[in-house]
């Protein structure tokens, strides 16, 4: 088993503030995003993936590139305070909501075109026997 590498980003999408989990191991790279609401505290979002870490719904994953470099302290520092201030995510985990919502939409498709099927099945059934009881009497 290799590295596991877990990152948060929090930021605010009008209205909203968005927190999008970044997992990356064996060189994939899965991503959940996560809605707060309101401005969340360090000490909730701490409570936060303590509580609910294992029942967030990851997209599929994407392979992407891991260099393993050692970092001087100071340049990790600076490296911090820069993404503090940088908004958005990043394009390989946009494209991982992306297909993770694709697939969510496929699913939904699936779900309602059965659902619908169904409807028109039970209303055909209806017809036939109310056509049935019709010519019963004669």
């Amino acid at each position: 088993m290799g590295k596991v590498i877990g990152r948060l980003t929090v930021y605010f999408e009008d209205p909203f503030w968005v927190g999008i989990f970044e997992c990356i191991e064996d060189e994939k790279l899965s991503v959940c995003k996560v809605t707060f609401g309101v401005e969340p505290k360090d000490y909730e979002i701490q409570e936060f993936i303590i509580k609910n870490y294992y029942s967030l719904q990851f997209s599929p994953a994407v392979t992407t590139v891991v260099k393993e470099t050692k970092k001087n302290p100071k340049r990790m520092q600076r490296e911090a305070k820069k993404q503090l201030r940088n908004t958005g995510i990043g394009t390989k985990s946009q494209e991982a909501l992306k297909l993770q919502h694709e697939q969510n939409k496929q699913e939904r498709k699936i779900k309602s075109k059965e659902q619908k099927e169904a409807e028109q099945q039970r209303l055909f059934e209806l017809k036939q026997r109310k056509k049935l009881e019709k010519h019963k009497g004669h």
